[in-house]
Formats: structure tokens, C-alpha cells, sequence
């Protein structure tokens, strides 16, 4: 099934009747696509990714998106809808996802948002703070400066923000920095406020493993990459985005491919990467949210198809 491409919205959904939207979010490889999928399809509903790479249309196997099979038994939005060479961040995200689930919600169906990206799932369970537009210069000039200059200047500006924002991560440290001198405030003082703007309560599930059998997903499936050809599906990607290329595993790629590490080398980093990025997931989801826990380790699959089918229930339920 082709993924759905998605227009503009033409009107704003109000996101503080919640009534017909149920989250199944949780951190990397832990199966919540596949519990999600058949969820979906007990109930005829329709899926709302919530995933900053697998937004993008190409490089499916980096970013993990659903197997073909998985994806022909629902409709998946916000998926495979942007070209790797575009920007694209939490209120991009929002206008399409609030379009996607507007359109769900009409034809009287239940909308799934299931995903990863903890930022994207609070774009939709928080709103967005007002914030300042960004300004081209000031980033050319922060673009230009070391990581480690970056953060001396944070640091000075805000030392909560840069305490709490990836010291590797470019991108964010300027958008904080920037955050900061464009609005005269502190970039922590911008989140504190978006974290109060709750704007309904939604109801959802918060899927996780034990970390033993989690970390054993996350190094078979990174293995499986190499079997299905994601050397090739790198080399093939062509330009893409500063966000895009924050892609877990594509630098580890690119560097096999110029022959700077081994085979070996480069499934251990990515093993690695994805291992660090799924705990930062799990702790965001703990702290962020007020989603039910449910150990995936505990229950088969269609255990916990039935859990979330009879939670997810009572969103249909409220919309009668």
C-alpha cells in the first residue's frame, strides 16, 4: 500500500477534544508497530505515525519503517510524505498530523498515533509554544562555530538548556542559542511553558521491554539492515537535510562506504547508537507522559493487542 501524501490542513483541529485519538508510543524496536497495526485493524481505525525519520520517503530500512506487510493491513499518514532533502521539524510535523487525524476523525474512525519521537507526540499532546522565526544569518554565523563553542555560548545564555540539550547535537544547540537571543528569554524557559500547555486528556499506552531483550531486538534488527541492502539504500539516497541527516546509523554507513571503518565496526556503532537512542526514549516517555506502561515482555502479541484494543475502546466509546 503507498503511503499517503498529505496537504496542507484547511482548518486547525481542536486537539482539546481528544475523544477518537489513542497513542501507542515507546522506544525504538520494542514491536509497537506491528501491536499497533493489528490493533488498527481490530477496529477498522487508521494509523498517524509519529516518527521524525520515517516521515521522510526514502530509506526505509534506516529509518525502520514498518515491513510492507505490516503496512497493507491499515492506513498509515504522516509516512514516506517528505523527500530526505527537506527541513523538517515539530510544527511541520503538527500541520500534517492534525490534517491526518481531522480526516480520520470525520469518517468516524479511530485515530492511532504510534511512534518514537518524543518531541512529535508532545507537538500533539501539548500544542506548541509560540517561538521566535528563524533567523538565516544568525544560523550561518552559529553554523560556522565548533560544538565546543556552541556550548560555552548556551551555557552562558541559559545553563539549564545546556544541561539538558545533546552536547552533540548541532542542530538543537543552535536552534537553542538562537531561541535565546532572538526572544530575550531562556530556551528552558520556552519548554517550561510548553510542558504546562496540556491541551486535553489523551489517552494512550506507553509500550516498553525489558532491557536484556530490547537491546537484543535493537542489535538483530540492525544486523538485518545489512542483509536487506541498506548499503545500497544509502548510496542511492542523494542530498538530504541537516534533519535528516541526524539519522541513526547513515554517518556509520557513509563511513563503511568510504572504507573508514569495517563491516563489523559499523554494526557495532550503529548497535550502539540505537541502544543509547532507545533508553533516552524510554526515559523521555517515563518522565513525559502519563500514558499507561505496558511491558510487552510480559504478554505474547495478540495479548497485547487485546490489552490496548479494550483501552483504545473507550475512545470510540466517548465519540458514541
Amino acid at each position: 500500500m503507498a503511503f499517503l501524501s498529505l496537504s496542507e490542513p484547511a482548518h486547525a483541529l481542536d486537539m482539546t477534544e481528544p475523544n477518537g485519538v489513542f497513542f501507542i508510543v515507546g522506544p525504538t524496536a520494542t514491536g509497537k508497530s506491528e501491536v499497533a497495526a493489528d490493533v488498527a485493524h481490530d477496529f477498522d481505525a487508521e494509523i498517524i505515525s509519529a516518527d521524525a525519520f520515517q516521515i521522510y520517503r526514502s530509506l526505509d530500512l534506516l529509518s525502520a519503517k514498518p515491513a510492507a506487510a505490516t503496512r497493507t493491513k491499515v492506513l498509515h499518514h504522516v509516512m514516506g510524505v517528505t523527500p530526505v532533502s527537506d527541513e523538517m521539524n515539530a510544527e511541520k510535523f503538527r500541520r500534517l498530523a492534525v490534517n491526518a487525524i481531522s480526516e480520520v476523525r470525520s469518517r468516524g474512525k479511530l485515530a492511532l498515533v504510534v511512534g518514537g519521537s518524543g518531541l512529535y507526540v508532545k507537538a500533539l499532546t501539548h500544542g506548541l509554544t509560540n517561538l521566535p522565526a528563524r533567523d538565516l544569518g544568525l544560523r550561518a554565523r552559529l553554523n560556522d562555530l565548533p560544538l565546543d563553542q556552541l556550548r560555552e555560548e548556551l551555557a552562558g545564555l541559559d545553563l539549564e538548556a545546556a544541561n539538558k540539550v545533546d552536547p552533540k547535537n548541532r542542530r538543537r544547540l543552535v536552534r537553542a542559542i538562537e531561541i535565546c537571543l532572538l526572544s530575550g528569554r531562556p530556551f528552558s524557559m520556552h519548554r517550561r511553558e510548553s510542558g504546562k500547555k496540556s491541551v486535553g486528556a489523551m489517552r494512550g499506552v506507553f509500550v516498553f521491554r525489558d532491557r536484556e531483550e530490547l537491546y537484543q531486538r535493537i542489535n538483530r534488527r540492525v544486523e538485518e539492515l545489512f542483509e536487506h541492502g541498506v548499503i545500497e539504500e544509502v548510496q542511492s539516497a542523494g542530498p538530504m537535510s541537516a534533519t535528516a541527516s541526524q539519522m541513526i546509523g547513515l554517518a556509520e554507513v557513509r563511513q563503511l562506504i568510504a572504507n573508514r571503518i569495517s563491516k563489523r565496526q559499523c554494526i557495532a556503532a550503529i548497535q550502539q547508537a540505537t541502544r543509547r537512542y532507545a533508553k533516552r526514549q524510554l526515559t523521555w516517555f517515563r518522565h513525559q507522559t502519563s500514558f499507561q506502561p505496558l511491558n510487552l515482555s510480559l504478554l505474547t502479541h495478540q495479548e497485547a493487542v487485546e490489552w490496548i484494543s479494550q483501552r483504545a475502546r473507550l475512545c470510540l466509546r466517548a465519540r458514541e
